[in-house]
């Protein structure tokens, strides 16, 4: 585990990890569709959308972003002490390119800044990028914040 090697905020600027490989089916992108309301042809109707400048189905921006979750589980460890983690926001995101139905995606996460505004709190800020299979531009960009609580100490000694 790395927070045996690495103290967190050692770790500020490096690279912490890239999740696995994704797939986005048009199944996934149907289920994004119907629980957002968003069905726009570009992403639910594949017949419509192979006139488009896509050439087809594209999965929804915030359907890759969802999946930053997914893949920081993935690629960062948790601590041992990490009891849970919540997102706290972005300062940036950008969707630079769009991700097709059936492409692999992955998340590449670097950490930008470490912070314990209070005991037991920790704020992070990651860069993220989200890669294709196969294709040089990433399908998005993001500055990611989230919060890690820790357990209480004697709750640790407890358990072990």
């Amino acid at each position: 585990m790395i927070s045996r090697i690495l103290k967190l905020e050692d770790g500020v600027g490096c690279e912490y990890g890239l999740s696995k490989w994704v797939k986005i089916d048009q199944n996934m992108i149907d289920a994004f569709a119907k629980a957002t309301g968003d069905n726009q042809f570009i992403h639910t109707d594949p017949e419509a959308a192979k006139d488009s400048q896509f050439g087809g189905t594209i999965a929804h921006g915030f359907l890759t972003l969802s999946l930053l979750s997914q893949m920081i589980a993935d690629a960062v460890p948790r601590t041992e002490a990490e009891s849970t983690g919540v997102n706290y926001g972005f300062d940036k995101v950008r969707f630079v390119a769009p991700v097709r139905a059936g492409a692999e995606i992955r998340g590449r996460f670097t950490l930008a800044k470490y912070a314990e505004p209070q005991p037991g709190v920790i704020e992070m800020q990651w860069n993220v990028t989200v890669e294709i299979r196969g294709e040089e531009k990433p399908a998005l960009i993001a500055q990611w914040k989230n919060l890690r609580f820790e357990s209480d100490a004697e709750q640790l000694k407890k358990a072990g």
